[in-house]
């Protein structure tokens, strides 16, 4: 949690999430590129909603919101396909900082992301516009700037589009003209948004880089063994919501294990899960999950880290 914040007015602006949104600003204007001006309209919706149900809950304790509320409603916004209609990100956006981040005592004390918890909800609550509601990408000048948004495609999901293998090209996959939610088709801005936060410290790099060996590792063992719904651990990597997820979701510091061993545990479990669903399961977009089950992992994991450190901690004051 940062420990300097400016405190005057309704929102206490934390310098980490302010850096984070900073982060996600060119993502979001290349959603707005590659799907139209409806990518705008989703972030303020989703925005508002997130920011709404938290001023109900700080007013009562003549508390600030915190700027982490306009994290949470920038994921989710960026995380949801384009053909989904507001009310349902909204309703997200809604339910992530209610059960997510409130219902434990807001700011700091959230077990979940509250992103992820608003997602998880909206996925299992609308199957079907979450997972067969797709929209192809803009291009060209000026792209989506000039469009409300693309028209939608009832099919297959893009990660299974990927498994029958129909892929895109990997430029396409990493410069972001496929198919996708609003910000997770652009390997390229992903990739620079996390190095910045990264840089900044507002996410771990121990998660990140634990997190890509753990990927990489069971993606290329998967493959070599022949199993035919593994990918290509290149593609598997540039598609679908991982770096995404590796970078702005499974880093979040206040959900994520606090113990510097730790961190290298949950960062590896997180890229392991995320291969794990993708490969064996019926859920074609496995970052989901695999962020909150990480989330319920960390506590534990952090606890029993702790107690070996204090056991190791005796042992050498015994041997002094």
């Amino acid at each position: 949690m940062p420990s300097q914040t400016r405190k005057k007015g309704l929102v206490q602006w934390q310098p980490m999430m302010v850096r984070v949104l900073y982060a996600l600003g060119p993502i979001a204007l290349a959603s707005m590129y590659f799907f139209g001006w409806r990518s705008l309209a989703a972030l303020v919706l989703c925005n508002a909603a997130a920011f709404a149900v938290e001023y109900i809950f700080c007013r009562q304790n003549r508390q600030q919101v915190s700027s982490a509320v306009f994290v949470t409603g920038s994921l989710l916004a960026l995380s949801l396909p384009p053909a989904l209609p507001f009310w349902m990100g909204m309703v997200g956006a809604a339910f992530g900082v209610l059960f997510g981040k409130m219902v434990f005592g807001g700011f700091g004390k959230n077990v979940f992301n509250p992103a992820l918890v608003g997602r998880a909800f909206i996925y299992v609550a609308f199957p079907n516009p979450m997972n067969a509601w797709w929209s192809p990408p803009f291009g060209g000048f000026p792209g989506g700037f000039a469009h409300w948004m693309p028209d939608a495609v009832t099919g297959a999901t893009p990660m299974t589009i990927l498994k029958e293998g129909g892929a895109q090209a990997l430029k396409d996959l990493f410069l972001g003209s496929t198919a996708g939610c609003f910000g997770e088709t652009c390997a390229l801005l992903i990739l620079l948004g996390g190095i910045y936060i990264i840089w900044k410290k507002s996410a771990d790099y121990r998660i990140v880089l634990s997190g890509l060996a753990g990927f990489i590792l069971l993606q290329t063992i998967l493959r070599g063994a022949g199993i035919s719904s593994a990918l290509h651990p290149v593609p598997a990597l540039l598609s679908g919501s991982f770096l995404f997820g590796l970078f702005f979701f499974i880093t979040e510091p206040i959900s994520a294990s606090r113990h510097q061993t730790g961190k290298w545990i949950y960062g590896f479990f997180y890229g392991v899960m995320v291969v794990i669903i993708r490969t064996f399961s019926v859920w074609r977009e496995a970052v989901t999950f695999a962020v909150l089950l990480a989330n319920v992992f960390a506590p534990i994991m952090d606890y029993a880290l702790a107690m070996l450190d204090r056991k190791s901690a005796a042992k050498k004051a015994n041997k002094a």
